[in-house]
């Protein structure tokens, strides 16, 4: 099985993209199986079922939902390898910006949009640096000079990556996309390790503190000016 692991910030037109991509697939008697991870709600899961694609919702609730999808990747892959599929899709809502949720033998695909300003790429960390393919969505709504400078951001921050334009709307790249998961690796769940340490979450308010007072936190904590401590046993 080959599996695709797509994250990206809220509104870039992950789920979009996806669509045109998986009908390309289909197209060629390809079977495909999706996986989206959101954190509180999500219809998305009724987007891929409209065309015909198997899907199956994960919520991620209180935990980030990066840290949800790499805690559930096996039984993700058995559920796909259920239903016959030769790919499995994995969209993760990747609202931590620290995160990078690809796998050494994934096909590890950051959509990001040019909309959100040319600084964006320098400001999203190892979800798109440590990104095989970034898709740079709603290109058409900026003038070709920001676009440009925004496709240099993207290379600044991951040289190594291919850069895809598309449209989520006409499906525009789309099928590029689709290319670029045939050709990628097979998995191999034994053999899989994250490419990219996730972030520190050892600390009192990751497990419900809500008091601000500096006195009342312990674990893993960076103060304002950078320096860092481990407070506790």
């Amino acid at each position: 099985m080959k599996m695709i692991i797509v994250a990206g910030t809220p509104g870039s037109g992950k789920t979009a993209v996806l669509i045109h991509a998986l009908r390309s697939l289909k197209e060629r008697n390809l079977k495909s199986s999706v996986v989206k991870i959101d954190c509180l709600y999500t219809d998305d899961g009724k987007k891929f079922e409209k065309i015909g694609i198997p899907t199956k919702v994960g919520l991620s609730m209180d935990m980030c939902p990066d840290h949800y999808a790499i805690y559930n990747i096996e039984d993700m892959i058995e559920w796909a390898d259920e239903n016959d599929s030769e790919y499995l899709i994995v969209e993760t809502a990747g609202l931590c910006h620290r995160c990078a949720p690809y796998t050494m033998n994934s096909l590890g695909v950051c959509v990001i949009d040019a909309t959100s300003g040319p600084n964006t790429p320098l400001k999203v960390g190892p979800f798109l640096s440590t990104a095989d393919i970034a898709v740079i969505t709603k290109g058409d709504m900026i003038s070709q000079a920001e676009r440009e400078i925004f496709r240099e951001r993207v290379l600044e921050v991951n040289p190594n990556c291919k850069v895809i334009e598309a449209n989520g709307l006409s499906g525009q790249g789309c099928i590029e996309l689709a290319e670029e998961m045939v050709k990628s690796k097979e998995v191999s769940l034994d053999e899989e390790k994250l490419r990219h340490s996730a972030p520190l979450a050892v600390c009192t308010l990751c497990v419900g503190e809500t008091k601000v007072n500096k006195k009342h936190h312990r674990g893993i904590l960076r103060r304002i000016d950078g320096f860092q401590t481990y407070e506790g046993e």
